[in-house]
């Protein structure tokens, strides 16, 4: 989505939502979901909306009932050595969307990671664990939080993690090619964490919001857990392929940003809110395998 567009649902019992990077892995997936559940939903991507103009914020929020903010610097490799701009994109940027929100009387859905978290847990992190980033992304994601809760506090702050999907670059659709191209592959398996299919998380997302679940931090991942390594695997069998995967450890393939080594997030505030978690990744990854993989 290069344009801002808009989806009529038809009717006029549906909200009014903005999608903010709607042109991203998944806003591609929650524009249709939320136009499915009858709401009127505006796609705004990057091309018609620089989240760091609070102004532009001001502006295209004006008018809407929900705001859900999929905008994000998601390099996380790139954010070491350029942390001011992922600043300005993740937390400048989510500023001005609580902001423009809260003036609009709109409730605002923010997407967050699990980077903000040190990642150093044994047990699934709660919503309220402490965050403790570790890398300059986490730092940003987690200033960007505190700046929305502080902004607009009856938001929603929605923390997911290894996100897929059919929109975009991802985990997944790279094994899959890769595995095709050679004859090992190696993968880490000192990373523990929830493969989390994007159709699934604009899913949750429209039930959080039809739920009017109160303002807070919510996880949004499968349930379940599972390595990098384990996932590969389930990603190489559904595409077909018979490579075989060794495991291999962080240490000994580096990259300037660390990763969190455990990524499991609780969901007992979903369910508090009566809204069910996501069902566990293996069976959901075995739902999105089709369209995940079948996607050019």
């Amino acid at each position: 989505m290069t344009k801002q567009t808009e989806a009529d649902a038809g009717g006029t019992g549906g909200q009014r939502w903005l999608v903010v990077g709607a042109a991203g892995m998944l806003g591609q997936d929650l524009v249709p979901a939320a136009t499915a559940a009858g709401h009127h939903v505006t796609g705004a991507g990057r091309e018609t909306l620089d989240v760091t103009d609070a102004a532009a914020a001001l502006a295209a929020v004006a008018g809407h009932d929900v705001v859900v903010n999929c905008a994000a610097w998601t390099a996380v490799d790139a954010a070491e050595s350029h942390e001011a701009d992922a600043f300005a994109v993740n937390a400048t940027g989510a500023a001005n969307l609580a902001r423009a929100a809260a003036a609009a009387g709109a409730r605002l859905v923010h997407v967050s990671t699990d980077y903000v978290f040190d990642g150093d847990a044994t047990e699934p992190y709660a919503e309220d664990a402490p965050v403790r980033p570790g890398s300059a992304y986490g730092r940003t994601k987690a200033a960007g939080e505190w700046a929305v809760r502080a902004e607009a506090p009856d938001a929603l702050v929605v923390r997911t993690a290894w996100l897929y999907g059919a929109g975009g670059r991802c985990f997944p659709r790279t094994i899959a090619r890769v595995a095709g191209e050679r004859d090992r592959l190696s993968v880490v398996d000192d990373q523990t964490g929830q493969p989390t299919w994007t159709a699934d998380l604009a899913d949750l997302i429209v039930r959080l919001v039809a739920a009017d679940a109160p303002g807070g931090v919510y996880h949004g991942t499968s349930s379940g857990q599972v390595t990098w390594w384990g996932f590969a695997r389930e990603v190489v069998a559904a595409a077909g392929h018979a490579t075989p995967v060794d495991t291999t450890t962080s240490a000994e393939y580096r990259l300037p940003a660390p990763r969190p080594a455990y990524s499991v997030l609780g969901h007992d505030r979903l369910r508090a809110a009566g809204v069910e978690p996501i069902g566990d990744w293996a069976e959901r990854w075995r739902a999105a395998a089709p369209a995940v993989l079948g996607a050019g």
